[in-house]
């Protein structure tokens, strides 16, 4: 079949100049693959051919994917080959919205499990506090991490009495996994100034118990000038930067460990990821979506989405919040919430003016738009904002993406397909946090992480942790948009559900659609750079409640090796 259509067998008829390459070194005859793997099941992501036998691979790019018999035939003498005995073979993993919060991972008191459903006790998590506060002077913040509210076998929410408990003479915080709320001890609401008396802020809220009583819980940005009190652990510039590199170098090594080959972070520190790729621990590929300083900077030098290379490049922008969390309860709703008093809406977190003028500012500087909204309303703001901008300034090139996009109607879906929009919608969520669920209920739930109405309206969905929010685990978001079945075995939004097929598209091919790299990732086609993970099952006969179970054998990123069980 190669003598015959050597063209046609490799597949490089669209692959732009990795295909150029690929065919005329293969006609001079001067090459011959670093690898070959064969007798797999090799699940492409690539309409040209769904499935293959084998792959070769030479200078971290696929150059021919096919059968046994074709791609064994191209290796030379150091070819190393490698014997799938028929486990199956995906391209790597693309998680389009993640914090990366590796330093966290490494240096901070973990209260949950980062990456898989584990219940703990207010008892557990006082007694871990206590500990980290009794090597800190007073008046010094004594924090934890990962609280996730459902999560908890005694049942109810962390109170101010509880952390009263860890201590009275240090502020203390417990920050729930979503990143929207955490919760106080009566130190740190009385350094931060607030009192029962003290109203809620625009865009967040100080909780209260049935007397009226501050009960610890604060959301949003509520929360800023609480956080502004106390004393902080003090490092050196060099100790802070070594820090932020062990901390990514770590993270990396998850990554990979779970699948991921590339990964959108939401910002973070460059020169560190720059450091680690230097020393070889970047083990994955990485979006970076700029914020703050790092925006500023690449405003200031014309720098555009899609500056730098296939190991690091320049993305959109970090999610720029519009509203609250699902997971917490403080999205921004048309309707309120059920059972609460008086009416809760969620939070705005910005005017639309303000949203406006910073979309049309980033926009017209060539850079793609994210925003955070999770609610019907932040969205049709974030909508508003997008195609306000693309009036002024039209960029048919442009992607923006809308981070999370969780609920939505038809009217909302044609918007975003008018204006190319990606929503990055939570995975892991439809497995990890159905116990959050009915707080929406079942009609809001068939809108919610709408994957199947997405692609049924031609969008191309992409896939988005929000770790810590959600575990970063593709297989436990793939299980969860397969069946719509969570941990506790309760299935909602049902109508939502996607085929094994759809939802590894949606994990891979259209990630790299959402940072405009389709044509060199996302997929196992020659040309294209040779990302992919080898399971010890395939996702389409496995039961399709344990496909989160299924075992990582190797994540191979660029034709190198980054994880090996």
């Amino acid at each position: 079949m190669i003598g015959r259509n050597r063209r046609g067998f490799l597949g490089l008829a669209g692959a732009g100049l990795g295909a150029a390459w690929a065919s005329s070194a293969w006609a001079a005859g001067d090459t011959a693959p670093d690898q070959v793997v064969f007798n797999a099941r090799v699940y492409t992501v690539d309409p040209a051919m769904p499935k293959a036998q084998a792959f070769a691979v030479r200078g971290g790019r696929f150059i021919a994917v096919g059968t046994n018999e074709e791609v064994r035939g191209l290796a030379g003498p150091r070819t190393q080959l490698f014997d799938a005995k028929g486990m199956t073979v995906v391209p790597g993993f693309i998680d389009c919205h993640n914090h990366a919060g590796g330093d966290v991972l490494l240096y901070e008191v973990l209260v949950g499990n980062p990456f898989e459903v584990e219940f703990v006790t207010i008892g557990s998590i006082v007694g871990k506090l206590r500990a980290k506060a009794q090597a800190l002077p007073a008046d010094t913040w004594v924090e934890g991490f990962f609280y996730d509210d459902t999560k908890v076998k005694d049942g109810r929410l962390i109170t101010a009495a509880d952390l009263d408990k860890v201590s009275t003479t240090q502020p203390v915080a417990v920050h729930h996994r979503g990143g929207h709320t955490s919760f106080y001890n009566s130190r740190a609401l009385a350094m931060g100034g607030i009192t029962r008396d003290t109203p809620n802020p625009p865009g967040g809220t100080f909780d209260r118990d049935p007397t009226g009583a501050l009960n610890g819980r604060v959301t949003d940005r509520a929360r800023a000038p609480i956080d502004r009190a106390g004393l902080r652990q003090r490092f050196t510039p060099e100790q802070e930067a070594q820090r932020s590199r062990e901390g990514l170098a770590h993270i990396s090594k998850q990554f990979v460990r779970f699948g991921l080959t590339s990964v959108h972070h939401e910002g973070g520190d460059l020169a560190g990821l720059q450091a680690i790729r230097a020393r070889g621990d970047l083990r994955h590929r990485v979006s970076y979506e700029a914020q703050g300083p790092e925006l500023e900077a690449m405003i200031r030098a014309g720098l555009k989405t899609g500056f730098g290379d296939e190991w690091i490049k320049l993305g959109a922008t970090s999610e720029h919040t519009v509203d609250g969390s699902f997971s917490e309860r403080t999205m921004a709703l048309s309707h309120p919430y059920a059972g609460v008093s008086p009416p809760y809406y969620g939070n705005l977190t910005e005017t639309q003016a303000d949203l406006d003028a910073w979309i049309e500012r980033v926009h017209r500087a060539g850079i793609d738009v994210n925003c955070h909204a999770n609610g019907d309303v932040a969205i049709a703001r974030v909508l508003n904002s997008v195609e306000r901008a693309q009036k002024l300034f039209p960029r048919p090139e442009a992607r923006p993406k809308i981070t999370h996009c969780t609920i939505v109607d038809d009217g909302l879906i044609a918007r975003i397909k008018a204006a190319n929009i990606t929503p990055a919608c939570f995975t892991s969520y439809t497995y990890y946090n159905t116990d959050k669920f009915h707080f929406y209920g079942a009609e809001m739930m068939e809108h919610a992480m709408a994957f199947r109405s997405f692609l049924d309206a031609g969008v191309p969905v992409a896939a988005g942790s929000d770790f810590s929010p959600g575990p970063f685990a593709p297989l436990m978001g793939i299980q969860g948009m397969v069946t719509r079945t969570g941990w506790n075995d309760e299935t909602w939004g049902a109508s939502q559900r996607v085929s094994v097929d759809e939802a590894l598209r949606i994990n891979t091919l259209n990630g790299a659609h959402a940072s405009h790299e389709e044509d060199i990732k996302g997929s196992i086609t020659a040309g294209k750079l040779a990302d992919y993970v080898i399971l010890a099952d395939d996702l389409h006969t496995v039961d399709p409640k344990k496909i989160k179970d299924i075992q990582i054998v190797r994540t191979v990123t660029g034709g190198t090796t980054m994880y090996q069980a």
